[in-house]
């Protein structure tokens, strides 16, 4: 198909899915990298309790926690 078919498609709003190879697809700078980080206990109780609250893992409350203090300091 050319690309301008494809265009075409897309902005008629056609499933355009079929037509994509996306095993190999990545989101950038949407990789993962481990990081090890010490807290003090009295930090991860508190962590524990928020989480809980919520319901969701710890490790959630600090992704969001550590996300909404980095787009400030944007």
């Amino acid at each position: 198909m050319k690309a301008k078919e494809f265009d075409k498609k897309f902005d008629d709003g056609k499933d355009i899915s079929k037509y994509l190879d996306v095993s190999k697809a990545k989101r950038p700078e949407q990789e993962h990298k481990r990081v090890n980080v010490d807290f003090p206990l009295w930090m991860i109780h508190l962590l524990d309790r928020e989480a809980k609250r919520l319901g969701v893992p710890r490790q959630s409350i600090i992704k969001v926690w550590v996300a909404e203090r980095l787009e400030r300091a944007i």
